[in-house]
């Protein structure tokens, strides 16, 4: 609640400026003022968002597991889940909410399928434990979708900041076991 205050104050700021700046030019193009509040507004964006842009997850180098596709699918979950927080983050409506939430979902089952998939072939020995994870974070995520259903938006809070945290925990630890089993992959 408190980022959807903030974002409508922002605007608010910005249309204001915008007044301002439209206002100060007509006393011409030598008057200062509207000069400097375009460079405040610009400042303002700027730092906005930047501070937007840090709120997001990376991918670094450090979560590599050294298997290109594996890789890949990692790199695209970042993506989807940085447009689910976008989603919830922006209050941009139950549709683009649920559809962001569910593409999630529908690629983590995926990347799961395709990664259980090749731990089988490489015949990774910690392959059950390894699947219980991915069946305890599906059941999990699966909470959250009922939630939503019934709830609506605030079913929604937290549930970036769990995925963010359980994927990079999951990549850096229970994923990296399985990369000297697959090294003919790389």
């Amino acid at each position: 609640m408190k980022k959807k205050f903030g974002t409508i104050a922002l605007a608010l700021i910005i249309g204001l400026t915008v007044v301002a700046i439209g206002l100060g030019f007509l006393f011409g193009p030598a008057n200062p003022i509207p000069w400097v509040l375009m460079g405040g507004l610009a400042l303002v964006v700027f730092f906005y968002n930047r501070r937007e842009v840090e709120s997001q997850l990376v991918w670094k180098d450090e979560y590599s597991v050294g298997v290109e596709k594996v890789d890949d699918d990692h790199k695209q979950l970042i993506t989807l889940l940085n447009r689910f927080q976008t989603a919830y983050e922006y209050h941009t409506g139950e549709e683009f909410e649920r559809t962001a939430l569910n593409e999630l979902i529908n690629y983590t089952r995926y990347h799961f399928d395709r990664e259980e998939e090749l731990m089988k072939e490489h015949e990774y020995p910690d392959i059950e434990a390894h699947k219980a994870q991915h069946a305890a974070m599906i059941a999990e995520v699966e909470q959250f979708q009922k939630d939503y259903q019934a709830r609506g938006h605030e079913a929604l809070e937290g549930v970036a900041t769990y995925l963010n945290e359980w994927l990079i925990n999951h990549i850096n630890g229970t994923d990296k076991l399985y990369v000297p089993y697959m090294a003919d992959k790389r």
